[in-house]
């Protein structure tokens, strides 16, 4: 199992590459973990060109998708998806792994 990127977080992921005209086939959506956030950890959302040789690499309706193996610990299993409602639009994070949540929905506790 590994993270799974829904078709809606897809087409941002596109979107966003598109508008700031980034090379779409040497770009990759880093998806991690770090230390902090209201629950003790956050999550990372980042595009990036470079990749080291230990990340995990897949990809998911079109968008390449890297993890390093630390991260893919606490994110194994879980969903990104991207809501557009009127509270407010961003990615959302479904992860089986945590064992609670901030309201925000950007941080977690494992």
């Amino acid at each position: 199992m590994t993270i799974q990127l829904s078709e809606t977080a897809a087409r941002e992921i596109k979107t966003i590459i598109d508008q700031q005209e980034l090379d779409s086939e040497a770009v990759r959506l880093r998806v991690g973990v770090k230390g902090g956030g209201c629950s003790g950890f956050s999550y990372v959302l980042d595009l990036t060109e470079s990749h080291r040789d230990t990340d995990e690499e897949f990809s998911q309706h079109g968008v390449k998708v890297i993890c390093d193996p630390k991260s893919l610990l606490y994110l194994n299993g879980t969903e990104i998806d991207f809501k557009d409602e009127i509270m407010g639009r961003g990615f959302v994070f479904k992860n089986p792994n945590a064992s609670s949540t901030c309201g925000c929905g950007s941080s977690f506790q494992a």
